[in-house]
């Protein structure tokens, strides 16, 4: 996620793309989307949803025109650095003013801009190294700036950390706690159980999710000292589970509203879900972070927004087909917090496999995704503390950063399992940062930076269609507005009770 330039990989067709980015959008937010849905009412629910659709897209595109300008600013380093090696090697006799400075911008400021313009080609801002976001952070912010980047994108990693942690005990538990003796039926019937009722015998609920959650820690948690990387082969195995379960989920409440056993009556506004929704929306449409290892290795990018646009509008019917299923086909007060868990009662599917699979379905994904956020995080911790030329003492290295890494979201998900809460604070804070506030200053730096290297006649072959200088002050404006608004939101909640 952070981090310096690294290879392309093996590049695949737009198409290929857009099934990516699919699927890296569509994950575990999506499971708390029903639930945000029924509490916020569903005009106010699709109203919000399409708007942060539409925010997100065009702060995707301003991410992907930051990406042009830093493989513009790289490529025109290299070129600027094989003219100066020629002419030493020439004994030209070059002026100290021709030297490559370190930072590479102030040499605009000492030579013609159109000696620069004339080496560069059309392709001068073609999107062909990965430069991930902490790279383009450390290219067009300032000190201040790269470090509020890594403390906003640590902030965001643990908090998907914390709500990995809390969903698979909260899954097991579910599955395999129940008062009445039956394992499955009574789960997502709209009995409402509390923490310290019995599970098995003299354990309690809360001690078998405090179990789940030791033993997943235990299992998981030694990953997160070691280097981990996601195989094409888990990729494939985990987006086939994932889609098998959404596809069923959808079916299958579908079924229900057609044989007329349908119990939703959903409002059509409810204000005091908005907080939580917003938060949830945020996190489910959450892919600028990942967008440099997502957009460099695809072969031809000229209509790059446009599919973008496209993968956005199919995203969008996508959670409202399954959101408006779910609030038509349960009563509020029984969508559970982890939608899949709805369909571990017999009374919905009798096939004891299937309630299972689904029951259990976070168990597998997230798993698989946990060490991998988890060595992500770590490595951001390390990025954020390095200095040029300076190495780590091995504890620190293979000691502190895994341990600051792991025990925090493990004790945030100990106090509390209330899904919804963990994906909606850490959408509406963390995720309003990167989603919003971040891209914003990348386009607006990077323009800046652009216009300042290669003259203000160049045009950027990736300029986001939000061109005009009005949209980033848009985006901003919204992103501290949101900060605001649930920050009062909260503070009000919690003066009245």
């Amino acid at each position: 996620m952070a981090g310096g330039i690294t290879d392309t990989g093996e590049l695949y067709s737009p198409y290929v793309g857009l099934v990516y980015m699919f699927n890296l959008i569509v994950g575990t937010g999506a499971l708390t989307m029903p639930k945000a849905f029924a509490t916020a009412g569903w005009l106010v629910s699709l109203i919000l949803l399409m708007f942060l659709g539409f925010m997100s897209y065009m702060t995707t595109t301003f991410v992907v025109e930051a990406m042009a300008a830093a493989n513009a600013q790289l490529r025109w380093k290299r070129m600027e650095k094989r003219k100066d090696d020629e002419d030493e090697d020439s004994s030209s006799g070059v002026s100290d003013s021709d030297v490559l400075l370190q930072d590479g911008y102030e040499r605009a400021e000492t030579r013609p801009i159109l000696s620069v313009q004339r080496r560069g080609s059309a392709n001068i801002f073609e999107i062909t190294e990965r430069v991930e976001m902490g790279q383009m952070a450390s290219m067009f912010f300032n000190k201040v700036g790269v470090n509020l980047f890594y403390f906003c994108i640590i902030i965001y990693l643990y908090g998907d950390l914390a709500i990995y942690a809390a969903a698979v005990p909260v899954s097991l538990m579910q599955v395999t706690c129940s008062v009445t003796g039956n394992h499955s039926c009574s789960v997502g019937d709209g009995t409402k159980y509390n923490d310290t009722d019995k599970c098995w015998g003299p354990v309690r609920r809360i001690d078998a999710y405090r179990l789940y959650l030791a033993a997943f820690t235990l299992l998981l948690g030694p990953f997160t000292f070691f280097n981990v990387q996601k195989t094409k082969y888990l990729q494939i195995m985990t987006s086939l589970m994932r889609w098998i379960a959404f596809i069923l989920m959808i079916i299958l409440a579908l079924i229900r509203i057609s044989r007329g056993q349908a119990e939703g009556h959903p409002s059509m506004a409810q204000l005091s879900g908005i907080r939580n929704l917003f938060g949830v929306c945020v996190y489910s449409f959450m892919c600028q972070h990942s967008l440099p290892s997502l957009i460099t290795p695809i072969s031809k990018k000229k209509h790059v927004n446009k599919l973008v646009l496209l993968d956005y509008i199919l995203i969008l019917a996508f959670y409202s087909l399954l959101s408006f299923t779910a609030i038509y086909c349960f009563r509020n007060d029984t969508l559970m917090d982890m939608y899949t868990l709805n369909f571990t009662n017999c009374e919905i599917i009798s096939v004891a496999f299937v309630r299972y699979f689904l029951g259990l379905f976070p168990v597998f994904t997230i798993s698989t995704n946990f060490p991998i956020i988890a060595v992500t995080l770590r490595n951001n911790w390390k990025t954020l503390f390095h200095r040029e030329g300076g190495t780590y003492p091995w504890v620190v290295d293979r000691i502190v950063f895994p341990a600051i890494t792991l025990i925090p979201p493990v004790l945030v998900a100990f106090c509390t399992h209330d899904l919804e809460s963990l994906v909606g604070i850490t959408g509406a804070y963390a995720g309003n940062g990167i989603q919003y506030l971040i891209p914003a200053f990348l386009a607006y730096c990077s323009r800046k930076d652009t216009q300042l290297v290669f003259g203000s006649g160049t045009v950027n072959k990736h300029l986001s269609p939000f061109r005009h200088s009005f949209w980033i002050v848009f985006v901003l404006i919204w992103g501290f507005s949101c900060f605001v608004f649930v920050t009062a939101n909260i503070v009000l909640s919690e003066s009245k009770l």
